[in-house]
């Protein structure tokens, strides 16, 4: 045995081989799934972007489904999970978000990456919102327009009558 006292070489070979690496979204092609391997990690340290990304790459990670209370200001304002600082802290501080250690971070966080996104969504859902009007207002015209139509055979029809 492997594990016995005292024998510390090995014999023969693994005797599984893995042919092909773990792939988190090969049957699980859910938009979570989407979402958390396009998640950035900023506002931490290497180390703690490294155990993030391993979270991801293996199907570990599990995002927040309501915020978490920060240690710093105690306010509800975690949105991203694993981390016990929120984001203003933590760069106010210049502390990684996750372990609260004064080290390196790795990519900054960025408020204006956020305004810009929060922008294109709002610009996503307004467009969606104004195309859905269009088909509405467009489909009242039409039923309008067949309406007057109708009226306007029936007057016809009542003269000639």
């Amino acid at each position: 045995m492997s594990s016995q006292k005292g024998n510390v070489t090995r014999t023969r070979p693994q005797r599984h081989q893995n042919a092909f690496s773990f792939k988190n979204d090969k049957f699980d092609t859910s938009i979570q799934t989407k979402r958390i391997n396009a998640k950035l990690h900023d506002g931490v340290c290497q180390r703690c972007k490294e155990v993030l990304e391993w979270r991801v790459k293996y199907s570990k990670y599990k995002p927040l489904s309501k915020p978490k209370k920060c240690i710093k200001c105690l306010q509800k304002t975690v949105k991203d999970s694993y981390h016990t600082i929120c984001r203003p802290c933590a760069c106010e501080l210049e502390v990684c978000a996750k372990c609260g250690k004064k080290e390196e971070i790795v990519i900054p966080i960025s408020n204006k990456l956020e305004k810009i996104d929060n922008v294109k969504s709002d610009e996503i859902s307004n467009c969606k919102r104004r195309k859905k009007f269009e088909e509405q207002t467009s489909d009242e015209l039409d039923f309008d327009i067949d309406l007057n139509e109708s009226e306007d055979e029936e007057q016809d029809n009542h003269m000639q009558m």
